[in-house]
């Protein structure tokens, strides 16, 4: 119980990046329900209860049907403004010092709320966390891959008048049937554009997914990457190129990715030797910020005090900020360790 305890306080103190959060994923039931009633939106919930009652998922599709019913709550400038605001709320609690959050697009424009409305709400937030909490961010715009290529590029012109509040672009959504080749060209238009490119892969797709992502669409970072054990070849790419990989173990444990914290392949991907980080992915919907995933693993699995630090300096260094403020967080790192 004192080891317990003492790597639950090590994970609380030590200062945290973020790289795999979706914003909309942050949306509390009881903000959801405020929304509703604010903007006179029907929700299939009746309270609160009713709406984490809902939170059963059998696979990533079951959890995706709530996840978009749940994003019509939000229309205005100022729903994206109190629904990031409350995420950085998060990151002071779980103290996440610098955060590079996704935002589905898509997924609000073909709603009828514009991509500016979306974008300056969550932007207006982010400047309010760094002026008032020092919180440095990033954002990162996540195509919808179970619509087509046609449909990314006019969302990718759409951000083009935004480019410089947006670092990267993304791919999200269902991930079977809907491969990274499908993408190619507008990664490859998105890439000429200066932005920062990083897929999800190797959740739920086998391993070639990952092997997509990287040789089709020539991404920086890998998010989830869980599947890429079942490839010795892949796995020792990875290790040499260190390429990042944002792994979320409330998310694969809650989407069945895997059955159990003890079967998370989380330990042996550091143990071999591969640029990993803990992330909380759609942490309204998964039971769970940054520090809950942290302490589940060490609740499971032999993570050491020297992994959770690997983790926790991994996430800076797979970050897009410059090299002068990765130092200076990882200097905060070991200072907490102090």
């Amino acid at each position: 119980m004192a080891i317990k305890n003492m790597m639950i306080d090590l994970i609380k103190k030590l200062p945290k990046a973020e790289l795999h959060l979706h914003i909309e994923g942050s949306l509390e039931p009881e903000l959801m329900f405020r929304l509703a009633k604010k903007n006179n939106v029907s929700i299939p919930y009746k309270d609160i209860e009713d709406v984490r009652k809902a939170y059963n998922f059998t696979n990533l599709q079951t959890f995706l049907d709530i996840y978009y019913a749940g994003a019509n709550v939000l229309i205005t400038k100022d729903d994206f403004y109190d629904l990031t605001w409350e995420y950085v709320l998060k990151c002071v609690e779980n103290n996440v010092v610098h955060t590079e959050i996704f935002f589905d697009p898509q997924t609000h424009t073909a709603r009828g709320v514009s991509f500016e409305t979306v974008i300056t709400g969550i932007k207006e937030a982010l400047a309010d966390a760094k002026q008032k909490y020092g919180i440095t961010s990033c954002i990162i715009m996540c195509f919808l891959r179970h619509l087509s290529q046609q449909a990314a590029f006019a969302t990718l012109e759409e951000a083009l008048r935004f480019k410089e509040d947006i670092i990267g672009v993304g791919l999200d959504s269902s991930e079977l049937d809907n491969p990274p080749s499908k993408f190619t060209e507008v990664f490859k238009k998105a890439k000429d554009e200066g932005f920062k490119l990083v897929a999800h892969a190797g959740e739920e797709g086998d391993f070639s997914y990952i092997y997509e992502a990287l040789d089709l669409l020539a991404i920086n970072r890998i998010d989830h990457g869980v599947q890429s054990i079942n490839s010795a070849a892949l796995m020792q790419r990875l290790k040499e190129e260190q390429i990042p990989l944002t792994v979320c173990p409330n998310s694969n444990i809650a989407l069945k990715v895997f059955e159990t914290y003890q079967q998370h392949n989380i330990k042996a991907l550091l143990d071999y030797g591969l640029n990993v980080s803990i992330n909380s992915d759609d942490p309204a919907y998964f039971k769970g910020y940054i520090n809950q995933n942290f302490i589940n693993l060490c609740e499971h699995l032999p993570l050491t005090q020297k992994d959770i630090i690997t983790l926790v300096k991994n996430s800076f260094r797979s970050s897009f900020i410059d090299n002068d403020l990765k130092e200076a967080y990882l200097a905060k790192v070991d200072l907490a360790l102090q």
